[in-house]
């Protein structure tokens, strides 16, 4: 999901002023200097174990019964989860790779704050649905790894044997080739399972096991999101949906500063409005009337359990001065400066929501808006 380059400074600086008041060949020659501009846009150390898969699973496909295994999967299904299609395979290019996927799966588990079982992580799938009739029996396709930043002009693919060429992302190639890229709606699950005991540990949330509701046997009541949509971008080819969440900050009956994770698995594209009907802050958690959300989106480097502890680290400093003041500003100081650049971790964030809150509400960085209405949870 693309998002426009920000820098912490200037976020804060528009957070705090909003406190007061068609299918084309598109493959290039052997890539050089071109390679060297994705990889200024994309490095972290997940992109680095990618990028080895890329290329062991590239040079794999010499091998004619496995390369019929991959190509009768990725036409099969949208993602193939790399490690099971090696782990079920006969002949020895695959099982030379299954053991490599899985060591890679292993390190980019720690490498996100995950724990070792959340298992397979990488997925390949055929870069782009135009690409199907040219994936045929005899085509060797090459091997890209998904760039994380959205405004890369050209991904880095492998052949099979081992050369490095520069793809263009304007234009979907003619040439088939399989992108590499991580099951992000599964390490989305288990990273806010980990930040969210993260923050409860630290008295910043409800444990997993508490009702997250202190509200009488009548009810509580809530905000619903009854439409929601962020910046309109068109999505390249070599992309597939986001996983987005919200972070609903506040202060809880006890005083202290408090974090709710919303997980918003519909939000997958830019440019798309989605109706979700969900609710965002239950209010019988919070002490004021008042609430901030700061949304977000996974991608390949997040680390959750890096997020917790910079969030814990921020807030446990926050103390209640018998009214309410916004936490935005902690948040967005506890993350990496990296999040405000090239890394799409950072969405948008709202400011003062209310219990009263109600029709539209633009996001504080105009990346984004939503529309909300007060919503009363009968209890049976």
């Amino acid at each position: 999901m693309k998002r426009p380059s920000k820098r912490r400074s200037a976020l804060i600086g528009v957070a705090l002023a909003a406190v007061v008041g068609t299918v084309q060949p598109a493959i290039a020659a052997t890539a050089t200097d071109a390679g060297d501009q994705t990889t200024a846009l994309r490095h972290s150390p997940v992109h680095d174990v990618e990028d080895g898969i890329a290329r062991s699973l590239s040079s794999s496909l010499l091998n004619r019964e496995w390369r019929a295994k991959v190509r009768a999967a990725a036409l099969g299904t949208q993602e193939v989860d790399l490690q099971a299609l090696a782990g079920k395979a006969g002949d020895p290019a695959g099982r030379r790779l299954q053991a490599s996927v899985s060591a890679a799966d292993r390190h980019i588990a720690a490498l996100k704050g995950l724990p070792a079982s959340t298992c397979s992580l990488l997925r390949i799938r055929l870069g782009a649905p135009a690409m199907r009739p040219h994936l045929s029996a005899d085509a060797t396709p090459w091997v890209a790894v998904a760039a994380a930043d959205d405004h890369a002009r050209t991904i880095t693919a492998y052949d099979s044997q081992g050369r490095a060429h520069a793809v263009d992302t304007t234009r979907v190639p003619e040439r088939p080739l399989y992108v590499l890229d991580i099951d992000v709606s599964k390490a989305h699950r288990v990273g806010l399972t980990v930040l969210r005991q993260a923050l409860a540990d630290k008295g910043l949330a409800a444990q997993p096991t508490e009702s997250a509701s202190t509200a009488d046997a009548a009810g509580w009541w809530a905000t619903k999101v009854t439409a929601v949509a962020v910046q309109d971008d068109q999505e390249p080819w070599f992309k597939g949906g986001a996983e987005m969440f919200s972070l609903v900050t506040g202060f809880g009956l006890d005083g202290k500063a408090r974090v709710d994770s919303v997980d918003m698995p519909y939000l997958d594209y830019d440019g798309t409005t989605y109706y979700p009907n969900q609710i965002l802050v239950n209010w019988s958690n919070y002490k004021y009337n008042l609430a901030d959300v700061v949304m977000m989106e996974d991608d390949d480097g997040t680390n959750y359990k890096a997020l917790a502890q910079a969030l814990t680290t921020a807030l446990l400093t926050v103390t209640d001065q018998g009214t309410y003041i916004p936490l935005v500003n902690a948040v967005l100081s506890a993350m990496p400066d990296s999040w405000f650049t090239d890394d799409p971790d950072y969405v948008e964030s709202w400011y003062t929501l209310s219990k009263n809150s109600t029709g539209r509400l633009n996001g504080a960085a105009g990346n984004g808006w939503m529309t909300v209405e007060p919503y009363f949870v009968e209890q049976f």
